[in-house]
Formats: C-alpha cells, structure tokens, sequence
C-alpha cells in the first residue's frame, strides 16, 4: 500500500504586480498556514518519505514549511518542472515515476489542475475548489508507483486551513 498526500501551495500574495506568476511569494498567511498543515498531518500520524513540489517559489516555499516541520532538509525535496500548472497527464506521469522505496509523498501544485487532479482519484468526494494549503489524502492499492493510475484508491481526508 502506498499513500499520496495532494497539497495545494498555501495562500500566496498579490502586493507586488510586476512579479509574474512563477515568482508570486508566500503571504502572511500562507506563511502561518504551512506549518500548520504539516501539524495536523504529522496528528493523524503521517510520515512523508518524499516532498515533491512545482519550482514555482510558492509552491517550492510551502514544501520547504512542511519539511521544517517534518524535520526534513529542504535540499530533499525534488523539483518537478512539470507540477507548475499541471494537467493530470503530469500528475500521473510524476507519480508513475516515484521511487517504489517511497511509501508515503507529498506532492505540492497549483490550481486549477490540481482540483481537476483529485476529482479523478476517487468517487466518493468532489471539491469544487482545492483551497490554498488543502491537503487530499488517498492510500493506493499498490506497491509500485508505475501502477498507481490503473491501482485502486481509497480516500482518506481532506483538510484544509478554514476547517480549523
């Protein structure tokens, strides 16, 4: 059994408006959200192997809070190019490629693919809308990563800041 935890960046700021998307920075609030969301995950008695984020700097920021967190050095975690802004073909095609020694991971993305993304994993929920910082959890019924699209999933949670 494998389990996928789908995060989405926490709450990113507007202030400066000649920054383009890639380089849009953490708020303040994302900024307290983050450590907060890892807190919760580390309650339930998660344990992250892998953090795989979007380079894109909320994303990458939001990943390097859950490894402080988790106690995990932030040169861990691995870089997708793909996850900015992915559709599901990269999700799938990012996950197929984990390392099977990776039993738990975390992947970081953006909307509006990552709510496109989650929709398509399980019958039993839909969100309308990811949240900044929501985090979606499935165990898989694999032990090979490369399997994961055609394996059964079985949702967990899902939680985000406001549920607080």
């Amino acid at each position: 059994m494998k389990t996928l935890l789908i995060i989405r960046h926490a709450k990113s700021s507007w202030d400066i408006g000649t920054l383009n998307d890639f380089e849009r920075p953490l708020n303040e609030r994302g900024k307290k959200d983050a450590p907060e969301m890892a807190k919760r995950l580390l309650d339930k008695k998660i344990i992250i192997d892998a953090f795989v984020s979007s380079p894109a700097k909320r994303a990458k920021k939001t990943a390097e809070l859950f490894c402080e967190v988790y106690n995990h050095k932030e040169e861990d975690i691995i870089f997708i190019s793909a996850l900015y802004h992915a559709n599901s073909h990269a999700f799938y095609h990012t996950i197929e490629n984990f390392a099977d020694t990776y039993n738990t991971v975390a992947i970081f993305s953006h909307n509006p693919g990552i709510t496109s993304f989650v929709n398509e994993l399980t019958e039993s929920l839909r969100i309308d809308n990811m949240p900044t910082c929501g985090a979606f959890a499935i165990k898989v019924d694999t032990n090979k990563w490369k399997d994961f699209k055609r394996s059964k999933k079985e949702f967990l949670f899902f939680d985000h800041p406001k549920l607080a």
